[in-house]
């Protein structure tokens, strides 16, 4: 009877151990809000949460260009002699990689132009005529830039400001999930700003994380999705124009914040919403920066070629009428 009883408490107690309990951490992150969702023990909670936060701020203080004195902010106001640490190399590699991929459609070098039509950390130009837009063109291709072999960053002008904000969001993210592998936690999904990594399952449900695309017509205060899709070890990014837009008070013309690269154009194009599914969160958060800048009929071509990447584009058939694009990868991940 004793080894029944003991067998039976064993038992309770091993089952106990094997339902981890559900965590959610949140915090503020790049100017916007995270929510980290996994399972342990809740009494290591916090010691998660100060690693988390300290994973942004390493991020913040190599690439923030809203902090004067990141790294970035010093190379963008001409400092040459700054050695830029492993994060900036790696997020430097991958824009040079995305830039190539893309045809030049993704460039960190935009950053003077989005400040001069106002989506930036500095006041927007007056008047953005033809002869400054030629101007500040000079100071725009990644082409421009090389990282030397002592770590600096050199410009073919000192003009050349950068900005990752397309991509070192989607780098944080990756980086608080190498965070939390390092802490044995196998089981979790990451959301920054709308941005989104998955791991493993939800172990509770038994399932795939399950998330979902928001519709280009919700508000901030009360997001709805169009679609939800099971991510297994994947992230996925949004970029949309709906949103994040400007009315220039004195010429009345409309500026998006997403910035055509080659033309310097801060106009729409017919894409009005692109959601990548990638292996990483920086990759989908770049790929879907450039997917809005290309247009239609370009991220489809560039779809055919990129195996790893999946996407659900919302375009403008130029009718007023709103249609979709769905790579086959991505709609096999939705949710009926």
């Amino acid at each position: 009877m004793k080894q029944i009883l003991l067998a039976l408490l064993i038992c309770i107690v091993s089952c106990s151990q094997e339902i981890p309990d559900e965590i959610t951490i949140q915090g503020e992150a790049f100017g916007t809000t995270y929510a980290v969702t996994y399972f342990g023990e809740a009494a290591v909670a916090p010691r998660i949460k100060k690693g988390i936060d300290s994973v942004i701020q390493v991020v913040n203080k190599s690439m923030s260009t809203y902090i004067p004195q990141s790294d970035i902010s010093k190379i963008n106001r001409g400092d040459s002699t700054i050695v830029v640490d492993a994060m900036f190399k790696d997020v430097f590699a991958l824009s040079r990689k995305l830039h190539i991929l893309t045809n030049g459609y993704f460039d960190p070098t935009v950053g003077g132009l989005r400040n001069a039509y106002g989506f930036g950390d500095t006041k927007p130009l007056a008047v953005i005529d033809s002869v400054t837009l030629d101007s500040m063109m000079r100071y725009v291709g990644f082409d421009k830039v090389r990282l030397s072999p002592k770590g600096t960053i050199q410009k073919e002008y000192p003009e050349i400001y950068f900005d990752f904000n397309a991509i070192a969001k989607g780098y944080g993210i990756d980086r608080i999930a190498a965070f939390l592998q390092e802490e044995n936690t196998t089981d979790f999904l990451i959301e920054l700003g709308g941005e989104i990594r998955a791991q493993g399952k939800h172990i509770v449900k038994d399932k795939p994380w399950t998330v979902g695309v928001e519709r280009i017509d919700s508000s901030i205060d009360n997001r709805q999705a169009t679609v939800a899709v099971r991510l297994n070890n994947q992230s996925m990014a949004g970029s949309g124009n709906y949103r994040k837009n400007r009315i220039d008070s004195l010429t009345g013309k409309q500026y998006v914040h997403t910035i055509n690269p080659l033309t310097g154009s801060a106009e729409k194009s017919d894409v009005l919403s692109a959601n990548v599914i990638a292996p990483t969160c920086a990759e989908a958060d770049a790929w879907a920066t450039a997917f809005m800048a290309m247009g239609l009929e370009r991220s489809k071509e560039i779809l055919i070629t990129q195996k790893e990447i999946e996407a659900y584009l919302v375009f403008s058939d130029g009718e007023n009428s709103i249609e979709t694009y769905v790579t086959d990868g991505f709609e096999k991940l939705i949710v009926e």
